[in-house]
């Protein structure tokens, strides 16, 4: 069946193909399906990074990369192999202290895979790339998160349109102001 919002879940629900990268990135949450997902790609060979970016929230007992670490470690991912970034505080804050881990690594991120919830993939991904070099290739792995929330059923339940809705509205609060600094030639901060 069609509903006149279809537009709005073929925006938000989105993914990507997947291909061989330098690194894994998980936008920082306190749900456990997405350092899984990262688990995953990582014992297939997808990148020898995992990158699980956040900082304290009520959410967690710990940061959010804490969370999101130990939880890989009882996957098999090596510790080496997970890096830190335990400081962000919002999905921009994620990009751009993700990406001075990166670099202070040595790391020129070309190609990354983003694993994020399915209904943050648009902000998640429109976040990464205004703050990434230009030339850095994204591919998107969402997962569906503790809450349950997907293409399928978003509209069914009153959370789950909130979840999505609320997303919705933070591209538009997000990147006003970054398209604005962008296009007159303002450094993104």
């Amino acid at each position: 069946m069609s509903y006149p919002f279809d537009c709005i879940s073929d925006f938000m629900f989105f993914e990507t193909e997947i291909k061989k990268s330098d690194v894994i990135l998980i936008p920082g949450a306190s749900h456990s399906q997405l350092i899984e997902r990262a688990a995953m790609l990582f014992h297939h060979g997808i990148a020898p990074y995992i990158l699980p970016s956040g900082g304290a929230t009520p959410n967690v007992e710990t940061t959010e990369w804490e969370f999101l670490r130990n939880i890989g470690i009882s996957l098999g991912v090596p510790t080496e192999a997970i890096l830190k970034e335990d400081k962000a505080t919002n999905t921009f804050e994620n990009a751009r202290l993700s990406l001075e881990v990166l670099q202070q690594r040595g790391v020129q991120p070309k190609n990354v895979v983003l694993v994020c919830k399915n209904y943050h993939a648009r902000r998640a991904l429109l976040t990464y790339q205004f703050v990434f070099p230009r030339d850095t290739e994204f591919y998107v792995s969402p997962v569906i998160d503790k809450t349950g929330t997907s293409k399928e059923n978003w509209f069914l339940d009153e959370n789950k349109i909130s979840y999505v809705m609320n997303e919705l509205e933070k591209v538009g609060k997000y990147f006003r102001p970054a398209i604005y600094r962008l296009g007159s030639g303002i450094e993104l901060s």
